[in-house]
């Protein structure tokens, strides 16, 4: 499995080949509580980098998702229609939110990895 790439808005793609699976980071479910309800885009939808996604809910807020990097809606984790709270159980795993064909790897490479994820988060302390 390869390694996610982050934004700064805390959402993370993963690339499996031309297939980006997209989701929110550890810190963002910590942040966002307990997750009771996730807004899905739809299958098909194209999806400029930085466009808005998805919704997640929480009991503290609705918090917009935004797409890291551009692309096709290829697959929608509907598991988290029954069980929202997959996201706060294994954000990085079955807590994905959907999957993207991605339309221009180069994209990535505007992203953070793990670590430089990580010294983001010591910023915002």
């Amino acid at each position: 499995m390869s390694q996610p790439r982050y934004s700064k808005d805390h959402e993370y793609v993963r690339p499996e080949g031309d297939i980006g699976v997209v989701g929110v980071s550890e810190h963002a479910q910590a942040q966002l509580g307990d997750v009771v309800y996730v807004e899905l885009p739809t299958v098909g939808d194209r999806l400029a980098k930085g466009a808005q996604a998805a919704v997640v809910e929480s009991v503290k807020a609705a918090s917009e998702v935004f797409c890291p990097a551009s692309g096709e809606v290829v697959a929608v984790n509907g598991r988290l229609e029954n069980e929202p709270s997959l996201i706060n159980e294994d954000a990085l795993g079955e807590g994905w939110i959907f999957k993207l064909r991605l339309s221009d790897n180069s994209e990535l490479d505007g992203l953070m990895d793990e670590a430089a994820y990580q010294d983001f988060l010591k910023t915002l302390a």
